[in-house]
């Protein structure tokens, strides 16, 4: 941090960029979901849903904050993919819940798979120091991200 930047400034300058890198980076790895054939509000909600699940359809537009009327269309879509299937709750027989069915996690976890090896693959040229680094700011990023994360 210079002496001319603030604190204040100095945090929201590294907020923006990281703010900036992270869309970046997700829209460079999304081009590695295209031979799923899964557009990214389904393969999302997927995810939430193999992740989180079984959740009612409320729950999970909550969790992708869109309106449920919205979900419901995002959930009919993977239910005639075969990616999730709905279920009667258990406990309260009026509820629906959602649930990803084994193709559901493949599918999931084959696109994350390919995500992960295409950021590797950028990774590894790298130098180990640089790799290091990114190492300790994942640590942080990880902590910033939990829910009511608190920091020292």
């Amino acid at each position: 941090m210079s002496k001319r930047t603030s604190p204040t400034r100095e945090v929201e300058a590294v907020a923006d960029r990281l703010h900036s890198a992270a869309l970046h980076l997700l829209r460079r790895l999304r081009a590695e979901d295209d031979d799923l054939g899964i557009s990214p509000p389904r393969l999302s909600a997927l995810s939430v849903v193999v992740f989180g699940g079984p959740l009612t359809i409320g729950a999970l537009a909550e969790a992708e904050g869109v309106k449920p009327p919205t979900m419901t269309r995002l959930v009919d879509g993977l239910e005639r993919e075969g990616l999730v299937t709905r279920e009667s709750d258990r406990a309260d027989g009026r509820a629906v819940r959602v649930r990803a069915t084994r193709n559901g996690r493949r599918v999931l976890i084959e696109g994350r798979g390919r995500r992960v090896a295409a950021l590797a693959a950028e990774l590894r040229r790298l130098p180990d120091r640089d790799v290091a680094t990114l190492r300790r700011a994942a640590e942080l990023l990880e902590r910033v991200a939990r829910p009511q994360a608190t920091h020292p």
